[in-house]
């Protein structure tokens, strides 16, 4: 009886392709990562102005949400009665933020006011939790927030006064943070 060494058929050649194979594919996946790379651009904004995404803190995120779905209702009761709606009638009527209910309290407690016809104004007794906020309307109404403790109602409501006595403009910015998902 004969002893006959048979040797593996290839062993070494089968795991140099298998490693050429995986290194293929890290190739490919890095390319497409770098192709589909998107750049983080952060867009500064004005020293009067804030964010309303990054700027805001919770409660005052939500009083601005709040306050840009009631401006629609807001316009919409100023054509049908060619005024402004005091906003005890807001309250009445449910419209955040004006009603006091336990969110409103949660988010600062404000005590809203219509100056003249020209804007509603939310001075805050817990600046700490949220700032005091201004809705100006016009043909492009906007939101104002003051951090500062003891507002009083502004006579005058120009950019310019406002930034002097220490209100700033809320912005909302949209870019591709925003307005893509991101699938990971």
């Amino acid at each position: 009886m004969s002893t006959q060494v048979v040797r593996p058929a290839g062993a070494g050649h089968e795991t140099l392709y298998v490693l050429l194979l995986c290194l293929l594919i890290l190739c490919i996946a890095g390319s497409v990562v770098a192709w589909r790379h998107e750049s983080a651009q952060v867009t500064s904004v004005a020293a009067h102005q804030l964010d309303a995404r990054r700027d805001l803190t919770a409660a005052e995120q939500g009083i601005y949400a709040d306050l840009r779905v009631t401006l629609d209702e807001i316009q919409l009761l100023r054509e049908e009665s060619s005024s402004l709606p005091p906003s005890a009638q807001l309250a009445e009527e449910g419209f955040a933020p004006f009603a006091s209910d336990a969110s409103s309290v949660s988010r600062g407690n404000h005590r809203w006011q219509l100056l003249g016809e020209q804007a509603y104004l939310g001075i805050s007794p817990n600046p700490e939790v949220a700032g005091s906020f201004l809705l100006r309307l016009g043909t492009q109404p906007d939101i104002w927030l003051n951090r500062q403790p003891g507002v009083s109602p502004p006579a005058d409501i120009s950019d310019e006064a406002l930034s002097q006595q220490g209100w700033q403009q809320v912005i909302a910015q949209f870019d591709a943070g925003v307005t893509r998902q991101h699938r990971h």
